[in-house]
C-alpha cells in the first residue's frame, strides 16, 4: 500500500522539461497505425512489450467491468503493476471484490494507493469536500496519488470504452497526456457492453455484487447511485451535477479537473 501526500517529490502533472511532445505524438501514432485492426489482446501485449510503449501499469478501479481487462492483463503478464486507488470513500463491496478478483486471477503486483492522512487532514478535515466541490475533492482523493505513482512509468492501461459517454466516442487504442508525456493505453476502447459480458461469460470471471443491485458503473459510495432501466449506464455518477469524469482522465490533452 502506497500512502500518497501532496509533499511527495515523486509526481505532479507537469511534463518533465525536455519532453518531446511532437515525438510522443508522432510515437502514438505509429502505435495506433500499427495496431489500429487488432483485437484488445493484441494491444494489450504490444503495449506490454513495444518498445514504443515504454514502461507500462495498469490502473483499474476494480469496478463494474474491470475483472474483463483485469483477467487479460493476468493471461499476458501476472507481474505488471496494478495501481487501485483506495479514496477511502468506496464502498465495502468493492474493496471486497478488489482482494477477491486479485486472487482468483493471482495477480502479483497489485499496488493500493492512498493520499496520505495527513494531507487529507488538512485540505478535507471533517470529510465534506465532496458536498460543496466534487472536483476538488476528485483532485485530492484519486488524481494526486495516481499521478504520483505513475511519476516512474511512461504509460498506463485504462479500461475506458467508447460508448461508456460522449467525451469517449472518438477513443483510440494508444493516447498522449499532453500534460503528463505519458501514454494512455485503452485496449477495450472498441469494446461494447455486449463484449464485456460476453467475455466475462466465456472466462466466468465474478461479478462486482453491486451490479446485480442496480449500479452499472461503481466510484465513490457518496457521488453514486442506482440507474433506473433505459437510463445511461452512467448516470448514477454525480448524478444532477454537469460531470462526467473524475479527473484521472483527460479530454483532448487536458485534465479534467480542479486544483484542490
Amino acid at each position: 500500500m502506497f500512502l500518497l501526500g501532496e509533499n511527495t517529490s515523486a509526481g505532479g502533472s507537469d511534463t518533465a522539461p525536455g519532453t518531446d511532445l511532437a515525438a510522443l505524438r508522432a510515437r502514438v501514432a505509429t502505435l495506433n497505425a500499427r495496431y489500429r485492426h487488432h483485437g484488445a489482446t493484441a494491444v494489450l501485449e504490444g503495449a506490454l512489450n513495444d518498445p514504443e510503449a515504454g514502461r507500462i501499469a495498469m490502473v483499474s478501479s476494480f469496478g463494474a467491468e474491470s475483472v474483463a481487462l483485469l483477467h487479460l492483463v493476468a493471461m499476458v503478464d501476472r507481474k505488471v503493476p496494478v495501481l487501485f486507488i483506495d479514496t477511502r470513500l468506496l464502498f465495502a463491496e468493492t474493496l471486497a471484490y478488489q482482494q477477491e478478483v486479485a486472487e482468483r486471477l493471482r495477480l502479483e503486483n497489485v499496488q493500493v494507493l492512498r493520499t496520505d492522512e495527513a494531507t487529507l487532514q488538512k485540505r478535507d478535515p471533517y470529510g465534506a469536500l465532496r458536498m460543496g466541490d466534487t472536483d476538488a475533492c476528485c483532485a485530492l482523493r484519486k488524481t494526486l496519488p495516481l499521478e504520483q505513482a505513475l511519476a516512474g512509468y511512461d504509460g498506463w492501461i485504462t479500461g475506458r470504452k467508447r460508448y461508456q459517454s460522449g467525451t469517449r466516442a472518438a477513443l483510440e487504442f494508444f493516447e498522449l497526456e499532453d500534460s503528463t508525456g505519458r501514454i494512455k493505453v485503452n485496449p477495450s476502447a472498441h469494446w461494447g457492453p455486449e463484449d464485456v459480458r460476453a467475455y466475462m461469460d466465456e472466462n466466468r470471471l465474478p461479478r462486482h455484487p453491486l451490479v446485480a443491485q442496480g449500479y452499472p458503473s461503481i466510484g465513490c459510495a457518496p457521488c453514486t447511485s442506482k440507474v433506473a432501466p433505459g437510463e445511461d449506464p452512467r448516470a448514477g455518477r454525480w448524478r444532477g451535477q454537469q460531470k462526467e469524469e473524475c479527473g484521472i482522465h483527460f479530454v483532448n490533452g487536458r485534465a479534467v479537473r480542479q486544483s484542490a
